[in-house]
């Protein structure tokens, strides 16, 4: 079966890029609440020096529009930066890092899972960043994942899961007051599903 899909103007995006910036948004949102309560915070290569004015969810269509790479390997990518919050906590995503940890996620996910992938020049313009800086964020990147980069098929269902709930909170009403989201970005939920998704390739490129 197909992956829903949503649809913005003449393109269409599957639905994993719908949950995946709304769990986002509100993880980036939580904790730049928090970065207001403290007098310092720990910067990284991620960061910029101003706020990007494309959305989250803008940024993520973008790339899916030009990386060409599957929505599993969206989702792998939603895997490597839940591990590197986790090993990085005196970092977490806020909006000056979470676009170039995007689109560092997706390269390097696209690189272990797909058999055909764009080179780094390529993300780079496609992220809007130096080709030069697009390899430093990539080798800082899997330094900082300790170079852990399988996912087994439970761990993928695992964090296919947290999607489908995101799916359900924004299609029901909630019946109670939920949880502030964590720092950290996925909780080990311990329940088998499945991401369905349409394979079919996308045929959109940057002109380079």
């Amino acid at each position: 079966m197909a992956e829903p899909e949503t649809e913005l103007g003449l393109e269409t995006f599957p639905r994993v890029i719908g949950f995946l910036s709304s769990l986002l948004q509100r993880v980036v949102e939580s904790n730049d609440d928090r970065r207001l309560f403290q007098s310092s915070e720990k910067v990284s290569v991620f960061h910029g020096l101003t706020r990007p004015t494309i959305s989250i969810r803008r940024y993520l269509e973008r790339i899916f529009k030009y990386a060409n790479c599957s929505s599993s390997c969206f989702l792998v990518a939603y895997v490597y930066l839940d591990r590197s919050v986790q090993m990085k906590r005196s970092l977490p995503i806020n909006f000056y890092n979470v676009h170039r940890l995007l689109i560092t996620s997706v390269l390097v996910s696209a690189k272990f899972m797909d058999d055909m992938y764009y080179n780094n020049a390529y993300y780079a313009k496609v992220g809007g960043i130096s080709t030069a800086e697009m390899n430093i964020l990539e080798l800082d990147f899997l330094f900082g994942l300790g170079f852990q980069l399988n996912v087994e098929p439970t761990t993928f269902h695992t964090y296919c899961t947290l999607l489908q709930r995101e799916m359900w909170m924004q299609i029901q009403p909630p019946l109670q007051h939920l949880p502030q989201p964590s720092s950290t970005i996925g909780r080990s939920l311990r329940i088998h599903c499945c991401l369905n998704e349409d394979e079919s390739t996308h045929h959109h490129r940057l002109a380079v």
